[in-house]
């Protein structure tokens, strides 16, 4: 379970890393250049123990797909990103899709 745990806490950062990346300015703003770094690390660092019990392709698609949700709900909430049926239907199978490799790894 812990693994599942050091997962989401990676997917967590990977979220953060994209929004500090955004928030970089190509590289033109010190303070989220240095989030961005640490945010990046932090992801990895995370994903690398998770990935010692769960099959690298399951990590690597709950990742991607925990990445994929928060970033399209961040964008909604803090960057005025619309959302439309099609938006919510295509995160929800993601959701799904995620979680059914969790279940298949069981």
């Amino acid at each position: 379970m812990r693994q599942w745990i050091f997962l989401t806490v990676s997917g967590i950062f990977e979220v953060a890393w994209i929004v500090s990346l955004k928030c970089t300015h190509g590289f033109s703003r010190v303070g989220p250049t240095v989030l961005y770094a640490v945010t990046g690390l932090g992801a990895a660092f995370f994903l690398s123990l998770s990935l010692k019990t769960i099959p690298m392709s399951t990590a690597y698609a709950v990742w991607m797909g925990l990445s994929v949700v928060g970033v399209l709900f961040i964008d909604a909430l803090f960057f005025q990103e619309p959302w439309n049926a099609v938006r919510v239907g295509c995160a929800l199978l993601i959701l799904a899709g995620t979680c059914g490799l969790k279940l298949a790894s069981a």
